[in-house]
C-alpha cells in the first residue's frame, strides 16, 4: 500500500513541522526576553525555567522530524529573527509587556495543541503523548505570565490580539511552507 496525498500521514507530518516551528520560535522569543532583560529582573528566573522546557520541547520534534522524514518548514529562518525580534521587543517595553507576549502566544498554543489532540485521536499515542505533556507546560507559561502582569501591559488588549493574530498566521504558513 503506497502513500497518497490525503493520507493520516500527510496530516501528522503538518502536525509535526508547525509544533517544531513553534517550539523553536518560542525558544527564539525567550532568547529576545533574556537579552533586553538580562538577569537582573524578578521575571528572568522564570523565563530561564520556560526556556528550557521550550528547548526541551524543540529537541522532541526536531527527533521527530528526523526519525519520521518530515521537510521541516521553509521559514526557520524567519522564525529565528522574528521570534527574537519579538521577544526582544516586547522586553524592551517592559517586564509587563514581556509577560504579555508569553501569555498571547501560550493562549494560541493551548489552542493549537487542543486542536491537534482532537484531531489525532488515538491514532499516534507517542505524538498525542508529547502534545498533551507539553500543552500542559504551556498553561503553565501561560498562567505564570498573567500573574506576573502581562495584563498590566501598556496596550495590553492591542499587544496580545496583534501577538495571537502573528501566531494563527505562522501556524497556518508552518503547515504548508
Amino acid at each position: 500500500m503506497s502513500w497518497k496525498p490525503g493520507d493520516r500521514r500527510e496530516v501528522t507530518d503538518a502536525m509535526i513541522r508547525v509544533d517544531q516551528a513553534g517550539e523553536y520560535g518560542a525558544t527564539r522569543i525567550y532568547a529576545g526576553q533574556l537579552a533586553v532583560l538580562g538577569d537582573r529582573h524578578p521575571s528572568s528566573r522564570a523565563i530561564h525555567h520556560m526556556a528550557a522546557q521550550e528547548e526541551r520541547h524543540r529537541a522532541f520534534f526536531d527527533r521527530m522530524i528526523v526519525e519520521r522524514g518530515v521537510r521541516p518548514t521553509l521559514f526557520q529562518p524567519f522564525w529565528n529573527v522574528a521570534g527574537f525580534a519579538l521577544g526582544a521587543a516586547t522586553a524592551a517595553l517592559g517586564p509587563d509587556a514581556a509577560m504579555a507576549c508569553t501569555a498571547a502566544v501560550e493562549t494560541e498554543i493551548d489552542k493549537h495543541y487542543a486542536e491537534q489532540l482532537e484531531e489525532l485521536g488515538d491514532s499516534d499515542p507517542e505524538l498525542s503523548a508529547a502534545i498533551a505533556d507539553f500543552q500542559a507546560e504551556e498553561l503553565e507559561h501561560r498562567d505564570h505570565a498573567l500573574a506576573a502582569g502581562a495584563e498590566n501591559a501598556f496596550g495590553y488588549p492591542i499587544l496580545s490580539g496583534f501577538i495571537r493574530l502573528g501566531c494563527k498566521v505562522a501556524i497556518a504558513a508552518a503547515k504548508r511552507i
